[in-house]
């Protein structure tokens, strides 16, 4: 019998997505744009809706997570994951070298280095090639099954070719640098606290109940160990590696054969030094006998094996004392207290600041200038003061200023806000952001108006408000740099052009705390123009519908700061629109309902499916509460799926969403 048409498109679309996939998540070498593999995933995503009977658990389409589970259940592991014994010196590993030349009795032998990454340990099974088991380390002896979530792992492969048994392999799940810092700048923005460290995060993310969130977390998995019936196959460590990296598995290249103890210290000197420059963060370098042979010779004690160690660096901390506490404000206006330190090494690093994220940070850690502190360097990340140690003789308490430090503009802290934000949008802190999203597309919409350009116009002082743009003329936007005559002057027809830019989308544009562009929408088509708006009290705004307490407290201290209302001012003088004409009722499917979105969906953008929510009468808000009643979550979908986790909000896809807007419910 010949395969279906439908079935030979669907093995070759996931022929080339796990082919890209390596080049991609393993080799780091992408040779398409994720606009074509996002194109070749939602072509394989219809195939398999249309022929569901066609799905397989190795599909590519399943690294997006599916259902949230009930629970994990313990399985048993094929042999024991042993835990190593640590070295803390150089003396200490000159003994452990001692100890394995006299179990050798005297016979040559070398060793194999490798990064000890810090993460979570995770065994993945495969029968006839394809993931069939996934657990995490546990007691050693069993471990939880976490096979839906390992499965969202773009770097563990689905589908091993030419592998026709048994087989496992054992490595390390981590979460990128970057990507920790990612999802703690998301939680920090919807109010969540902070994770600790990329070690706390990975191993929070493998195991969390709904595999959609593993999957938008970005993890990566290290293989270093090949097994078949629990066991070693190969004869060296080294050349079990190198068929981890023939089968297609992420093999960690900063790996070395040492002859001597004297090139293993050479190894551990070398990535001390560069652990900073690495995307991941490591706390030593495991040391393994090559042979296995030798390795079986070698034994074990009771608790780990006598043919390897774990060398341990120094803990990235250090002692000092806190001379000063300042506030530093970012380009969202956010200010951010930061220590001032007595100068101090820390790994290799003078370090004179850290940054003590927010007041309650200062009020947990009970922090005071005067104290003596424990700080730790992570990464490349600023500095943090990890516990006081000692309270100083003279203590100097610490508040948050009243007036903004760089402005003297008006500082305001929202309802269920962890950060302190001055509103002056022209304070030179955060022109250039002010500016940006100004300027932004279905914003103002003033095209051309890149960071290039906003960096020279604030720099040379051209701009120092939003109303300062209406005065640029095209001849002296020609004379900077990477700027000619036929781009000036198309700058300049667009900004002339956003005179006449709706009302909400000047609201949208003006920068006030939590009035995005559906709150500016409302605020218009309640109160009309931009001078009826402007003077109405905290509780007149909460007449409007979707307006509460902390969006009304940020509207109305926005128009009574002085800089605020002077820029209005200047804008009127511009010529720009404060008039408004409400757009007519909508009606349909799903008036009366709130969406939230997130991520990115197989088919619609993000403004097409706001737009088809929106003509179903929906509203689109931009954050999560428990007024809100469904979230949409798509592919690397955020802190706000778990914003509506912890809610309980009902969480649908595209598909369901499509459902709900062509018939007020999702079809059984």
């Amino acid at each position: 019998m010949q395969p279906l048409p439908a079935q030979q498109t669907i093995n070759s679309l996931r022929e080339h997505l796990r082919h890209h996939e390596h080049l991609y998540y393993v080799l780091d070498q992408p040779v398409i744009s994720d606009a074509e593999y996002d194109k070749l995933m939602r072509h394989l995503q219809e195939l398999e809706e249309a022929h569901p009977e066609l799905k397989t658990g190795d599909s590519p389409t399943v690294r997006v997570g599916g259902a949230p589970r009930e629970g994990f259940t313990k399985a048993k592991h094929s042999s024991v994951m042993l835990s190593l014994d640590n070295a803390l010196n150089e003396a200490e590993l000159r003994e452990f070298d001692r100890r394995v030349s006299e179990g050798l009795a005297g016979a040559p032998y070398r060793y194999v280095a490798e990064l000890k990454l810090d993460g979570l340990s995770m065994a993945v099974r495969y029968r006839h090639g394809a993931m069939v088991l996934a657990l995490t380390r546990g007691d050693g002896s069993e471990g939880e099954e976490v096979t839906a979530n390992a499965r969202t792992i773009r770097s563990a492969p689905l589908q091993v070719k030419g592998q026709d048994g048994e087989f496992e392999v054992r490595g390390e799940v981590v979460m990128p640098n970057a990507a920790f810092q990612k999802l703690n700048a998301e939680r920090e923005t919807t109010g969540l606290p902070r994770y600790a460290n990329p070690r706390n995060s990975a191993a929070g993310s493998l195991r969390i109940l709904d595999p959609s969130i593993t999957a938008a977390r970005k993890l990566d998995y290290y293989t270093y160990y090949y097994l078949e019936q629990g066991g070693p196959v190969f004869e060296s460590h080294w050349a079990s590696l190198e068929r981890l990296q023939e089968l297609g598995f992420k093999v960690n290249p900063r790996r070395k054969l040492c002859d001597t103890v004297d090139d293993l210290l050479d190894f551990i000197r070398e990535w001390e030094a560069k652990r900073d420059s690495l995307p991941y963060e490591i706390d030593g370098v495991v040391i393994k006998i090559d042979s296995l042979a030798q390795q079986r010779q070698l034994g074990y004690t009771a608790k780990a094996p006598r043919w390897a160690i774990a060398f341990k660096y120094p803990a990235r901390q250090a002692v000092t004392l806190v001379e000063k506490i300042e506030v530093q404000v970012g380009r969202t206006g956010a200010l951010t207290p930061v220590a001032h330190l007595k100068p101090v090494e820390v790994s290799g690093v003078i370090v004179s600041r850290a940054t003590l994220h927010n007041e309650d940070e200062i009020e947990r850690l009970g922090l005071a200038a005067g104290d003596t502190v424990v700080i730790e360097r992570s990464g490349d990340v600023i500095p943090k003061v990890v516990s006081v140690l000692e309270h100083g003789a003279q203590r100097e308490l610490f508040l948050m200023p009243e007036r903004c430090p760089v402005c003297d503009g008006v500082v305001t802290r929202a309802e269920g806000e962890v950060a302190r934000r001055c509103i002056n949008t022209n304070c030179p802190a955060r022109l250039k952001e002010s500016i940006l999203h100004f300027a932004a597309r279905g914003v103002m919409d003033i095209d051309g108006m890149g960071d290039a350009l906003v960096d020279q116009l604030v720099s040379t002082g051209r701009v120092k408000n939003i109303a300062d743009l209406y005065g640029l003329k095209a001849e002296e936007l020609a004379a900077l740099e990477r700027m000619g005559e036929k781009s000036a002057a198309k700058i300049v027809t667009n900004i002339d052009r956003s005179r006449g830019a709706a009302l909400p989308r000047l609201l949208n544009g003006l920068g006030i705390p939590f009035v995005g562009e559906r709150t500016a929408q409302i605020l218009a088509d309640t109160f009309g123009p931009l001078d009826g708006i402007r003077t109405l009290t905290e509780e007149e705004l909460q007449k409007a519908d979707e307006v509460g307490p902390k969006v009304a407290a940020a509207v109305a201290g926005f128009f009574a700061e002085q800089h605020n209302q002077d820029l209005i001012e200047r804008l009127r003088e511009a010529g720009v629109n404060f008039d408004h004409v409400k757009k007519e009722k909508i009606e349909g499917t799903l008036v009366g309902q709130t969406f939230v979105l997130t991520g990115t969906m197989p088919n619609l953008s993000r403004d097409e499916a706001k737009k088809r929510l929106e003509t179903a009468g929906a509203k689109v808000a931009g954050s999560v509460s428990k007024k809100t009643s469904y979230v949409v979550a798509g592919e690397e979908a955020g802190s706000k799926l778990d914003k509506a986790r912890e809610l309980g909000v009902k969480v649908v896809d595209e598909t369901q969403m499509l459902e709900l807007i062509e018939h007020g419910k999702i079809e059984d």
